[in-house]
């Protein structure tokens, strides 16, 4: 699995990124497609060959689109392109889903197709599909080098998990970008973040997951400690790659935008989806809900461009029910909330609205986290009493205090806290001085301990590889 071995890890970026600045500047995307492509041979080698399909295809749309410019017929060549990608997503994400549910409804025996999904294949589609969207709108120059178009398409740091970046992001880096110290310097220790939020903390959390999955005996309260516990996981685990990410495309030049802003710290649910996985959100924004009429046709269509948005956000995340009725929950909060629940939390005080954020969210979660809906009904029922089950037990006792420290520091990491608080010791030049002293040194501790885990066997795939 891509990113799972040490010697992946500690061997691939040092060469690449030695290599990327040896060449001269014309050769730099040429290293970073041919890293790319083979970062992704590593896991994924069966389905290397689509990759370079899918960037092919929206290379070779996007010529045609802006060929067909005047033409009577300019939007063929986008429709092409739309459904050669959706075509591509859905028949390997979602062709056995589709199957499943047909044979139930019509009571058919259609044998499933088992197609195997690709890695990463649900973030690289969109990111050609807002290449040939924005040259057909013309807000982004065609691309006439494959290599460098390929290069944006399967750019290593954020090709499996994200953030989905944009061409228009990217479009003048990718002929034109500037290398300094000051970038490296903070590409490498956003890496270092990224990589010790995943192996030190949400891995963590996902042994208390896994510590819950195998429990014969269940209790309310490990029940509500299991639901925090895999909110705060995906948090570190997601938020973690995407800091890695970023962090990689600094080192290399680019300057991708951020996909998380403390999330959690949200007053209603409206606020925590923009802040919570940015890139996916403005990309349902500007590319469907905006396009769809957003709030300008009245009421009743608006309602219906929030449910559709909704429900294919939550059918991007995975081919199963329960992300359906994930990405319809948060659409159905969304329409309270800009009806009824806003004027109520804006009279309240502040701490009345995290509560409110963060116990529906933490619901959202589990019904998330859950492998069917059966699965995912008897969760919420264990969390609220209803499986006639205890409310605490010594086993729930003795795991809450073996992970209380982890949830304790995962809880406080997810606010600015630790931010805010070494802005204000930088204030002044004695606190400045202490920072620049303690920060190499904090960051090469770290380092060594995420090192000690991964030698140890304790680093596990990212959990949107899935994705």
């Amino acid at each position: 699995m891509l990113f799972s071995s040490i010697s992946f890890i500690y061997y691939f970026l040092p060469i690449v990124i030695m290599l990327y600045f040896i060449v001269p500047f014309k050769f730099k995307n040429l290293v970073l497609l041919v890293s790319s492509l083979f970062f992704y041979f590593y896991g994924e080698p069966v389905y290397s060959i689509l990759i370079l399909i899918s960037s092919l295809s929206g290379y070779l749309h996007g010529l045609w689109i802006d060929k067909s410019r005047k033409s009577r017929y300019a939007k063929l060549p986008l429709i092409c392109s739309i459904i050669f990608s959706i075509g591509i997503l859905l028949y390997f994400k979602y062709a056995d889903f589709f199957i499943e549910n047909v044979n139930w409804l019509f009571n058919l025996k259609i044998a499933p197709l088992k197609v195997v999904l690709p890695i990463g294949i649900s973030f690289y589609t969109f990111q050609i599909l807002s290449y040939t969207i924005d040259v057909y709108k013309g807000n982004a120059k065609v691309q006439k080098n494959y290599f460098s178009f390929a290069a944006y398409v399967s750019l290593f740091p954020q090709l499996i998990a994200g953030p989905i970046v944009r061409y228009t992001t990217v479009e003048q880096e990718l002929s034109k970008r500037s290398h300094t110290t000051e970038n490296f310097a903070y590409g490498v220790s956003r890496f270092i973040v990224g990589l010790s939020k995943k192996v030190l903390i949400a891995n963590t959390l996902g042994e208390l997951g896994r510590v819950f999955s195998n429990l014969n005996e269940r209790t309310i309260l490990f029940y509500w400690i299991a639901a925090i516990s895999f909110m705060l996981q995906i948090y570190y685990d997601f938020s973690g790659y995407s800091d890695m990410a970023i962090g990689l495309g600094r080192i290399f030049g680019f300057h991708f935008l951020e996909n998380f802003n403390y999330p959690f710290i949200s007053r209603s649910i409206s606020e925590f989806w923009r802040r919570w996985h940015i890139s996916l959100g403005t990309w349902f924004r500007d590319y469907l809900y905006i396009p769809m009429g957003g709030n300008r046709l009245g009421t009743v269509k608006w309602i219906r461009n929030v449910i559709v948005v909704w429900f294919l956000t939550g059918f991007w995340h995975g081919a199963d029910w329960n992300f359906i009725v994930w990405g319809l929950y948060f659409g159905i909060f969304l329409i309270l909330e800009k009806f009824l629940l806003n004027s109520i939390l804006n009279k309240l005080p502040a701490f009345a609205g995290h509560i409110y954020t963060l116990f529906f969210v933490t619901i959202s979660f589990v019904i998330f986290n859950a492998s069917n809906m059966t699965e995912c009904i008897e969760s919420v029922k264990g969390m609220f009493g209803f499986l006639n089950i205890p409310l605490s037990s010594a086993e729930t006792v003795y795991y809450l205090s073996s992970y209380g420290f982890v949830l304790i520091i995962a809880a406080f990491g997810a606010t600015p806290l630790t931010i805010k608080t070494i802005e204000k010791i930088k204030c002044s030049k004695k606190g400045e001085f202490i920072i620049n002293v303690l920060e190499p040194i904090v960051l090469l501790s770290l380092l060594l301990l995420i090192t000690g885990y991964l030698v140890d066997g304790s680093f596990n795939p990212f959990l949107y590889f899935r994705f």
